[in-house]
């Protein structure tokens, strides 16, 4: 996640872009090896809950993975 994902996860952040930070959390656990997908996985969970988004999906994921928060 160097460089232009970066950059985009900062700009997201700043502009309160709820929805594209979850979306780049999750490009970034497709992109991972499974500690990392657990990891960017947990951290979409968790604004998603912060957020009121849907979770189902998210939460499946990371139960198929062992790592149910």
């Amino acid at each position: 996640m160097r460089g232009t994902q970066d950059d985009r996860f900062a700009a997201a952040h700043v502009a309160g872009d709820t929805a594209t930070v979850i979306a780049l959390y999750l490009q970034a656990a497709d992109a991972a090896a499974p500690d990392g997908e657990a990891f960017y996985l947990t951290q979409a969970y968790v604004t998603a809950l912060e957020a009121g988004f849907p979770t189902e999906t998210l939460l499946a994921r990371l139960r198929a993975l062992g790592a149910e928060p």
